[in-house]
């Protein structure tokens, strides 16, 4: 079977695909970049029919693909895709790069990284925007998660001074024993639809101020932030009169991506998205032996206990339920509440629901809160689980409706009435529906937060301190991130991202998630006259 078959990324692209093919007729004067409303795509150097593949040069020798814009349903512009042929080029051109790019010393791999920081700075609002026109969430969001690229290049520029080896106490006399870190080679970047540009910063500056060159392959359906984004790469090293194939660009479908999970020459492949999908991604990259970094499903719990700041709950609850409309690696999925406060809590949620379900709409407007779903694609899933969570008998507290208007635009949902070992409860849609548990006690709480096959992000609210402990420790929260009062979403670039169990165990961004884009070596050298054995071994 290939690699992707039938899995949630290609049909995804087959989704795209049928949009675009009704869309052929359509004439690029009424394309949305050329709407004076969106002149800022022009800005980031955008233009109607765009190259999808940079190798050092723009090239695509693939299928055009129609950017479809989320709130409205209407074609933003066109990319040219490249085929597996174009891929091969990128690491080849790649590969040439990283052996002038590592012969850098770090300190000025981080100038160049630095510079990029400063070039996103100066396009941070129209790339920004780009973000939310093409992959939907609001403006806030968009340019929030651009400065997350920006902090990321920030904080590798400080790394790429400390990137630290060891020196350990030999047991031999005249022996050192030392630990150094090498860049890896080429490595690639698979990102998804739902943080289109803040995905490939984590991997992208923290991997090049490691010494690697970076290869991306960013999603069929947000192919202007991939091109976009690596315009405003490029340039940087060009500018500085470096290969610019050390961040290559090969926008493309399922084939492209199975090539990069089974080269041989990719000595990290960093994969976004659904846990399905990733597995055969890690399988692949196993089967040769390489180095997979991935980053998964979610499927949050939200613990209140009957100690919580209610107050605090609710304004955390709300957006980290409908923030992206539901979108987030992070999206609280399950909120699990204390007997005690069960029923003020729901009422006030709903409360607080009712209040933004009136500022859904276009994301670029300032007082929009909630933007669209991503895709029709995700519009479906949406209303197949609602269907669904009524057969099985659950009960729509509010929301559960698509809104009647151009775009895909739905309701955020809250559910209650399922049991916490429910199917439906365990497999995450991304979307925005919470299902809403009753708990007996924290323990209880704790157990079901670990009983699902994903370990993203998890959080508990609660003023105990044995609560606080219980829940950081070995029989706590079994997850990647273990939050106390605050919401399961809003990660920041300092610590490690990722997850355990289905989650794929990857690490981006701080702490040291670098030593994922390195290779490690021991190095024993003797500097004596003589050549004794470790554990006294005698061989005379």
């Amino acid at each position: 079977m290939p690699l992707f078959a039938t899995k949630p990324t290609q049909i995804l692209s087959l989704c795209k695909k049928v949009a675009s093919f009704h869309r052929m007729s359509t004439s690029t004067g009424e394309f949305l970049i050329n709407d004076p409303k969106y002149s800022f795509l022009k800005d980031l150097g955008l233009k109607a029919t765009n190259l999808g593949v940079y190798d050092g040069s723009w090239k695509g020798s693939g299928d055009s693909v129609q950017s479809i814009c989320p709130s409205n349903g209407k074609v933003i512009a066109e990319v040219k895709q490249g085929t597996v042929d174009d891929y091969q080029s990128c690491v080849k051109a790649s590969e040439e790069a990283w052996s002038v790019w590592a012969e850098l010393p770090a300190p000025k791999r981080g100038e160049i990284v630095r510079q990029i920081g400063d070039a996103l700075r100066n396009k941070l609002q129209p790339l920004g925007k780009l973000v939310s026109v093409e992959m939907g969430k609001i403006l806030p969001e968009g340019v929030g998660e651009v400065q997350e690229y920006i902090d990321i290049c920030d904080y590798a520029v400080g790394l790429s001074r400390t990137l630290a080896g060891a020196i350990y106490p030999s047991e031999r006399p005249g022996h050192v024993l030392m630990e150094k870190w090498n860049p890896l080679g080429v490595i690639g970047v698979i990102s998804a639809f739902n943080f289109p540009i803040a995905v490939y910063g984590w991997n992208s500056a923290i991997a090049m101020v490691c010494g690697d060159a970076v290869l991306w392959k960013g999603s069929e359906t947000t192919p202007l932030v991939s091109v976009a984004t690596t315009k405003i790469v490029s340039e940087v090293l060009e500018r500085n009169h470096l290969p610019g194939a050390i961040a290559t660009l090969c926008c493309g479908g399922a084939d492209v991506g199975k090539a990069m999970a089974a080269d041989p020459r990719i000595k990290l492949l960093s994969f976004t998205g659904s846990s399905a999908v990733g597995h055969n991604v890690g399988v692949e990259v196993q089967k040769r032996f390489g180095k997979h970094l991935l980053e998964l499903g979610g499927n949050n719990a939200l613990i209140v206990a009957e100690d919580a700041d209610v107050d605090m709950v609710v304004q955390a609850t709300v957006f980290a339920c409908v923030g992206t409309a539901g979108q987030r690696c992070t999206t609280t999925r399950r909120l699990i509440l204390h007997k005690s406060v069960h029923d003020e809590v729901l009422q006030r949620l709903k409360k607080a629901y009712e209040q933004v379900v009136h500022r859904i709409g276009d994301p670029l407007d300032d007082k929009t809160l909630i933007g669209p779903l991503h895709s029709p694609l995700s519009l479906q899933n949406y209303e197949n689980t609602v269907t669904e969570i009524v057969k099985q008998g659950g009960r729509i507290e509010f929301g559960g409706k698509k809104i009647a208007r151009d775009g895909y635009f739905v309701q955020p949902t809250i559910v209650t009435g399922l049991p916490h070992d429910s199917p439906l409860i365990h497999n995450e849609c991304f979307a925005p529906i919470v299902y809403v548990l009753k708990t007996e006690s924290v323990d209880e709480a704790i157990a079901w937060n670990n009983e699902v096959p994903q370990g993203l992000s998890s959080s508990i609210f609660t003023q105990s301190i044995g609560n606080i402990f219980k829940w950081i420790g070995p029989k706590g929260s079994d997850c990647g991130i273990v939050n106390v009062n605050i919401p399961t979403s809003g990660a920041e670039i300092g610590g490690a991202f990722g997850g355990e169990k289905h989650t794929g165990g990857g690490r981006e961004s701080g702490s040291d998630a670098w030593k994922q884009y390195m290779r490690r070596a021991t190095i024993t050298i003797n500097h004596s006259k003589e050549l004794p054995l470790a554990q006294g071994i005698k061989f005379e």
